[in-house]
């Protein structure tokens, strides 16, 4: 049974709890991008797409990312105590260090976000922070924290909420286990990936633990 040497996390909407806080900031910057601003109804019929179609819907070129991107850590930044971690993340982290797994996070968020929510206790268990990334450049930050830990990439799990995650980890050979908690819908991330999400922290630490073995895609383009 697979034992993974290495559990890799993305943050905002797998550990942090930052989905409302998200959407709020959004709506709220949303016209300086020339956006338009969504109901609640229109924002659930976005979680069932991968990132690229959300952009063609909501009139987004690929060249604002970097800017808005900016801008959004910077808000969360001057907010950060309106961000709280997922109940029992804490535990699950303590727990994985305690049974010799690495830890790792690839993130868009900043690093100091990631660790100011994290708090010391939490970000110290961390051993590869790969924050930073640029929307669609997961799949090489995957790659680094590899090479960083000394980790074979079918030793390696890829944990995130978003079909952008589940494209990084396949193009970068890891297996990735999708969890229901974060901004994607659970069917479209068990439409694209063939697995079911993970409804809780004890479904991800069966995965993590062999129990509950997801695929590892062919890798493609991301």
């Amino acid at each position: 049974m697979i034992r993974y040497e290495l559990a890799i996390f993305d943050f905002d909407g797998t550990l942090a709890d930052s989905f409302g806080w998200f959407l709020r900031t959004l709506q709220t910057v949303a016209p300086h991008y020339g956006l338009p601003q969504l109901c609640d109804d229109e924002w659930q019929a976005l979680r069932r797409l991968d990132a690229r179609t959300i952009m063609r819907r909501l009139g987004l070129p690929l060249w604002k990312i970097p800017a808005m991107a900016r801008e959004m850590r910077r808000r969360m930044h001057e907010n950060i105590a309106d961000i709280a971690l997922f109940d029992d993340v804490p535990a699950l982290l303590a727990e994985l260090e305690s049974e010799g797994c690495a830890l790792a996070i690839v993130s868009s968020n900043s690093a100091e976000n990631v660790r100011r929510v994290l708090g010391a206790e939490n970000a110290d268990r961390v051993d590869v922070f790969e924050c930073g990334t640029a929307l669609f450049g997961k799949r090489s930050r995957l790659g680094t924290t590899l090479k960083r830990l000394r980790c074979a990439p079918d030793r390696a799990l890829y944990i995130g909420d978003e079909i952008r995650d589940a494209e990084a980890a396949s193009a970068a050979g890891i297996a990735f286990a999708a969890v229901g908690w974060g901004f994607t819908l659970p069917e479209a991330l068990q439409r694209h990936t063939g697995f079911p999400p993970c409804a809780n922290l004890d479904e991800l630490r069966a995965v993590i633990a062999g129990q509950r073995v997801p695929p590892c895609h062919r890798p493609r383009a991301c």
